[in-house]
Formats: C-alpha cells, sequence, structure tokens
C-alpha cells in the first residue's frame, strides 16, 4: 500500500471510528432541522465537527453534532462565507467604511429653547 493510500485507509478508518461513537452517544436526529434517521436512511447523518477540526475528537463527544447532508453542506458553507467575507481577509474587498451618523446631532435638534 503506498503512503497515500495508506494515509487516506487511516484517514477513513478514523472517521468511521468517530462516527459510530457519535451514533452511540446522539439520538439519530439532526441537530440542526430535527428529522430523524434510521435504517437505510441512517447514512444520511455525518458527524460535523463544531470547531471545523476533524482531529479534534475529543471522547466525551464534545466537539460533535449529528447533521444531515443538507444541513451539515449548509453549516459548511456559511462557515466558508464567513471566513471569505472575514475582515482582514484579503479575498473580501475592503470598502472604506462610513464615518457618517445620520442622528448624530438630532438631541440638539429637539432641545426646546
Amino acid at each position: 500500500m503506498s503512503t497515500s493510500n495508506n494515509r487516506y485507509y487511516l484517514s477513513a478508518q478514523a472517521e468511521e471510528g468517530y462516527r459510530q461513537k457519535a451514533l452511540k452517544m446522539y439520538p439519530h436526529v439532526c441537530g440542526r432541522c430535527a428529522r430523524e434517521f434510521s435504517g437505510k436512511r441512517l447514512s444520511e447523518l455525518t458527524v460535523h465537527h463544531r470547531d471545523h477540526n476533524h482531529h479534534n475528537n475529543p471522547a466525551d463527544g464534545s466537539n460533535w453534532e449529528l447533521l444531515c447532508l443538507f444541513c451539515h453542506d449548509n453549516e459548511h458553507s456559511r462557515y466558508t462565507d464567513q471566513q471569505y467575507f472575514a475582515e482582514g481577509s484579503t479575498a473580501s474587498p475592503q470598502a472604506a467604511k462610513s464615518t457618517y451618523k445620520a442622528f448624530g446631532d438630532l438631541a440638539s435638534l429637539l432641545k426646546k429653547d
């Protein structure tokens, strides 16, 4: 077995290990949409790492949540968008921030003489 194939095998093996643990720990319900899964459809339930670090697999499962395929994809899309548009990101366009305050002097205008 080549080194890259061996790494993939070990990664897939680890993933299957924490997935089985998560399925034993948590009810078979999506943590976002609350759909229930059983039987053949149980394969549509994935383990999501809350901190997005697939190497952080504490034995108590505190970094995991079960999400259906759709909610899992949505969560990762939102995370990717957040990273892309984060302040200081070189990928996101940086527009000048407005300093104008539309109601900044309102109190003095409403003050009765």
